[in-house]
């Protein structure tokens, strides 16, 4: 069972400062790594904290770090916001096979807010991924093929819409984000892998070789 997170005791003009100061400087903003205490906080939801004008220069300024990184989805605590605001883009090339067996397609530009998801049916698939934020590691994850992610647009209409394969896995990784969940709670442990290991041993398509060599997920997806 996942930890329930605590929410963010930022308040909403301490969120409000944070954001102006991240826009003040002159950098982009670095990725804050596991232990830092904004990732496991249940992060505020988006009620007009900012400006629409802050919120549209805080979503380029997080597409750009997600694309700095090199990343397909950035979540507004990765950059210290205890903010419900996530962006998702996933136009990487990859080859044909991995594209195939992971049901991975290309995923638009898009900025969510106060998102929730919810499966879609009872399909799973169990991948390898990892995170900016736990640089350096991955570890496989059983996540629902296919979710209903219900969510406000920056332009503030109540949106859902579905997802599958790839895409979902995307979703649900940055929503989690935004409740304080980071994936090596869901993940099966014995996968654990530096990137160097897997680049190594693991880096194909499916799970299948990975599975039986570390002895994870036995009889299961």
């Amino acid at each position: 069972m996942t930890a329930v997170s605590p929410p963010t005791p930022t308040s909403s003009a301490q969120l409000r400062d944070l954001v102006q100061e991240i826009l003040a400087a002159d950098s982009l903003p670095p990725i804050v790594q596991a232990g830092h205490p904004v990732l496991r906080q249940h992060a505020a939801a988006f009620e007009g904290q900012i400006t629409v004008g802050e919120l549209a220069q805080l979503t380029d300024l997080m597409r750009r770090v997600m694309h700095e990184a090199p990343g397909v989805g950035l979540a507004a605590p990765q950059i210290g916001i205890p903010l419900q605001l996530a962006v998702l883009e996933d136009q990487y090339d990859v080859d044909p096979e991995s594209a195939a067996v992971r049901h991975r397609t290309p995923l638009e530009f898009m900025a969510i807010l106060n998102p929730r998801y919810t499966p879609v049916g009872d399909g799973t698939a169990a991948f390898f991924e990892g995170c900016l934020s736990l640089r350096g590691l991955q570890a496989v994850v059983v996540r629902h093929q296919q979710v209903s992610l219900q969510f406000e647009a920056p332009d503030g209409r109540a949106r859902v819409e579905e997802f599958e394969g790839w895409q979902a896995r995307i979703v649900q990784h940055e929503t989690d984000h935004l409740h304080g969940t980071l994936y090596v709670d869901r993940a099966e442990l014995r996968s654990l892998s530096s990137n160097a290991e897997y680049a190594a041993n693991w880096a194909e398509p499916g799970i299948d070789r990975a599975r039986a060599a570390l002895g994870f997920l036995s009889g299961n997806p």
